[in-house]
């Protein structure tokens, strides 16, 4: 009988999209098992590829145009608009415009980065009469809360002498008011969806600037300042957009990207956990239950996965149909044991290495970590389960 083995594997970020991860490890899983019935999912988490995989996936298209990048330079970039059964919906992938493989590593200001870009793209998704804009949230390179997208849509962003503000997250400790009397009218009449990461919010000790801000390159003072801005940015949406009774200090996933959901929350976007939005347009509960063997895979795989990563929802999913998960990971921390529902996990590097190495070779170490994590499983399927030990004593179980 073919073993069919589910491919579902995040990207690995500044390194392999999702599509070249599932590749890489389809690759290995040929080595040991060239028989093997191959069913690859690139499993997009509202970050980068996101929009490329929903137009895929519906017989949709992409729509290049250029728009502001996160440091303030015109990059080429995009927005899809999703194919049969869906042609009233766009979505914007945040990642595209503002991530931070966007941003040169010399440059990794959090405090400086913008999202304006992001508002572009909404407009233009506006341009073509869709009444549906869902927006991708995740691999962020900024941590304005939005308010670069919201500039981009039309609203003025003041300080207490009745001055614009500069972008940048930095800038959010000195907005005194907001008046959204330009934003483009055509918001009231789309529905704005995000889809983000509901374990993101927006301030508190689990506040997006702490939690992410350093990943970005942020100080620990530019993290205290930039979450003094962010929570000034949370009172002031609220009190001139309207949004009252929404949390947006901590509501779920008003962290997402950099705090822009809360800034779309103010807009009346709804926040939708991504997974629950994403998924569903790649069928993937169906093709899981039909799996002898799933393998997933991300950069990492410690204490954060439960809270909203690939590895674990594929894992949670999976085990809803009694399947078997394999997770492959670019760095193993703390955690990573107790991860629920996964099985067996591996790290992909043979050994010490540097990160730039690593990232240039991230595909072949896939392809060979997925050779090693099979063949070992392979060797644990063909010992007995009671093997008796040369003389009288039989070994206990050994984890």
């Amino acid at each position: 009988m073919l073993t069919r083995v589910v491919v579902a594997p995040s990207g690995f970020k500044e390194s392999l999209s999702a599509q070249a991860a599932a590749e890489a490890i389809a690759d290995g899983v040929r080595r040991v098992l060239p028989e093997a019935v191959l069913d690859l999912i690139p499993l997009v988490d509202g970050g980068e590829g996101t929009a490329a995989t929903l137009a895929a996936a519906t017989g949709g298209r992409l729509v290049a145009l250029p728009a502001t990048g996160p440091v303030g330079e015109p990059v080429g970039t995009h927005f899809a608009l999703l194919g049969p059964g869906e042609r009233d919906t766009a979505v914007v992938e945040m990642a595209a415009v503002a991530g931070l493989s966007l941003v040169p590593r010399a440059l990794r200001d959090p405090g400086a980065t913008t999202t304006y870009g992001v508002g572009e793209l909404i407009r233009a998704a506006l341009d073509t009469g869709v009444r549906r804009i869902l927006v991708g949230c995740g691999d962020s390179g900024t941590s304005d809360g939005g308010a670069g997208a919201l500039r981009a849509l039309g609203a003025r962003l003041l300080d207490a002498d009745g001055f614009e503000l500069t972008p940048g997250g930095r800038e959010l400790r000195r907005l005194a008011r907001i008046d959204p009397s330009g934003l483009d009218p055509r918001l009231r009449d789309v529905e704005l969806l995000v889809a983000c990461n509901p374990y993101n919010v927006l301030c508190g000790e689990r506040g997006v600037a702490r939690v992410f801000g350093p990943q970005k390159g942020a100080t620990p003072a530019q993290v205290e300042e930039l979450s003094a801005g962010l929570e000034n940015w949370a009172d002031v949406l609220t009190r001139d957009l309207g949004a009252v009774g929404t949390d947006l200090r901590l509501g779920p996933g008003t962290g997402a990207s950099g705090g822009l959901g809360a800034g779309l929350a103010a807009l009346g976007a709804r926040l939708l956990p991504r997974f629950d939005v994403l998924l569903d347009h790649l069928d993937l509960d169906a093709r899981l239950a039909r799996a002898g063997l799933v393998v997933t895979a991300e950069g990492a795989l410690d204490h954060q996965t439960p809270r909203g990563k690939v590895p674990a929802e594929v894992a949670r999913r999976a085990k809803l149909y009694g399947r078997p998960v394999l997770v492959l990971a670019g760095t193993l921390g703390e955690g990573a044991r107790e991860v629920p529902g996964v099985d067996a996990f591996s790290g992909i590097l043979p050994g010490p290495m540097a990160l730039a190495e690593a990232l240039v070779r991230a595909s072949e170490l896939l392809t060979d970590a997925t050779e090693r994590a099979l063949r070992m499983i392979l060797l644990g399927a063909r010992l007995p389960a009671h093997a008796e030990v040369s003389g009288t004593q039989r070994p206990s179980s050994v984890r």
